[in-house]
């Protein structure tokens, strides 16, 4: 049994070395990526009393403010692909918590503690892949815009073969 989880993991790929986005000297979150069979994941593990927002957040305010007004829309993760990889499909996120407050005309989604991205991918070159990650972590006082770029060096792009990852734990992101 212990094999097989390390011959899942290997053939998984590695993680990238993670990103911290820290606010002063504190730690909010970080960022890492890895191959993962025909699939980049990107994963976002935040700090206690931080969180951040789902992809698809600007869509899910606009369908449940039908029209109306907001007071502000808390910024998305956009993650966008470039160098020796293109995106082949759409994106995944870990099933977002709501964090609405209706009566203030206020939609919000999003992740505590830890979150996961993930799309199919295609290799379009032999250099290292970037993932430039555009996002907003908040606590109940601050909140922190997040402009980071991960690198996932080609050494680290030898992944292939069947996917560890299980989109049935994902959603697509609208």
């Amino acid at each position: 049994m212990i094999t097989i989880a390390l011959m899942m993991l290997v053939a998984a790929g590695s993680w990238t070395d993670a990103v911290e986005v820290r606010h002063d000297e504190n730690l909010c979150l970080s960022y890492r990526a890895r191959l993962d069979g025909p699939y980049l994941v990107v994963e976002a593990k935040l700090e206690p009393g931080w969180h951040t927002f789902a992809m698809d957040n600007r869509q899910r305010a606009e369908e449940k403010l039908a029209g109306k007004k907001a007071l502000s829309i808390d910024h998305p993760t956009e993650i966008t692909v470039s160098g020796g990889m293109t995106v082949e499909g759409p994106w995944y996120q870990t099933p977002p918590k709501d964090f609405s407050k209706p009566e203030l005309r206020w939609f919000s989604w999003g992740f505590e503690r830890q979150a996961q991205f993930a799309t199919k991918v295609r290799r379009s070159g032999s250099g290292d892949v970037r993932m430039a990650v555009r996002a907003q972590a908040c606590t109940d006082t601050i909140c922190k815009n997040i402009d980071v770029t991960i690198v996932l060096p080609t050494a680290k792009r030898a992944a292939g073969g069947s996917p560890v990852i299980n989109l049935n734990n994902l959603v697509r992101v609208r």
